[in-house]
């Protein structure tokens, strides 16, 4: 990026570059690329066919799913869906909450175990006004 130093401004200016964003290694339209194919592939086989380093697509992936939160909707939620994963042996949990509404259906949190407080976090995530809106909850039978 070229540097100005402006009389008018009184300072040096920065270029502006519209399609990258900050440090990032990849432009925008790079990083939405590399993070649609690596819905569907490795990301080693995705940085291979690409000719990227495998990196660029965690860094370009890293981008995407930072993006998708930070402009998700949680607005007009009315039924969920709570289950419960093992991932290690020894009973350690992940709790994972989805939205079953019709036409949208998604993954809306997951939280470290799988007790009453793991729950409540989710309420708090979610804030109370939306809380209020669900209607129906889909759950197995355990205790939280």
């Amino acid at each position: 990026m070229r540097r100005v130093n402006c009389v008018h401004c009184k300072g040096v200016k920065v270029e502006s570059v519209p399609w990258s964003t900050g440090k990032c290694p990849v432009t925008i339209q790079l990083a939405c690329f590399l993070g649609q194919w690596a819905r569907y592939l490795s990301w080693k086989d995705v940085a291979s066919i690409f000719h990227v380093s495998w990196d660029m697509v965690a860094s370009a992936v890293t981008w995407v799913v930072n993006w998708g939160l930070t402009h998700r909707n949680l607005d007009g939620i009315k039924a969920i869906g709570v289950d419960e994963i093992q991932y290690k042996k020894g009973h350690q949990y992940l709790t994972l909450v989805y939205q079953l509404d019709v036409g949208q259906r998604r993954l809306l949190w997951l939280g470290k175990g799988r007790s009453k407080s793991i729950l409540n976090r989710f309420c708090d995530f979610l804030v109370e006004k939306r809380c209020k809106q669900i209607e129906f909850v889909c759950s197995d039978m355990w205790k939280a």
